[in-house]
């Protein structure tokens, strides 16, 4: 967790889990921001607000992300491994303020590469929880997730602190010609 921290905040991409679009939406995302990128979990809804959510993973995002970075284990491999063989994850809570979100996949069995991007806010509520993590408010979030579901994509995400989804939508579709879902005035 810790080496993928370091190369994303050096603007080399690095995702977990072998998420190999994760990592391209990655490298899109921090050029069109001019800053790191971090693959995320789109995780529970916040507490009874339809348009929040918590952003999370176990400890790789960039430290830039992090004012209150430390190292730390990784509880949930922790579980598997024992917590004592999992020292190197980062923990630390990413503040308020802007968010672009995005994820590039592959549609195997059409052979077409597809998106969806779109931005948002990070919040500053209360959130305890280990590893790295955030809140982030969507408009419309619920349509997104229905979307996100019902078109097959993967559960991580990835995020800027930025506004730059429109930069991202117009080179997906009109350069690249991606079909891409944007989600919201961008």
């Amino acid at each position: 967790c810790t080496i993928m921290s370091m190369m994303s905040e050096s603007f080399m991409p690095s995702a977990c889990e072998v998420d190999v679009t994760g990592t391209l939406t990655m490298y899109a995302m921090q050029l069109a921001a001019s800053s790191p990128a971090a693959l995320v979990d789109w995780n529970n809804n916040y507490g009874d607000d339809d348009d929040k959510c918590t952003l999370f993973h176990c400890g790789n995002w960039a430290k830039s992300f992090l004012p209150d970075i430390a190292i730390a284990t990784a509880p949930i491999l922790g579980s598997t491994l024992g917590e004592d063989n999992t020292y190197g994850a980062l923990k630390g809570r990413t503040p308020e303020g802007p968010l672009t979100f995005g994820r590039v996949t592959t549609s195997d069995c059409d052979g077409v590469i597809r998106a969806y991007v779109g931005q948002g806010r990070l919040t500053n509520d209360e959130l305890n929880t280990f590893g790295t993590r955030a809140v982030a408010e969507v408009p419309h979030l619920q349509d997104l997730m229905k979307h996100v579901c019902r078109q097959g994509f993967e559960h991580h995400v990835v995020m800027t602190q930025s506004h730059s989804a429109a930069v991202l939508a117009e080179a997906f579709q009109t350069y690249l010609k991606w079909p891409t879902h944007v989600h919201g005035d961008c």
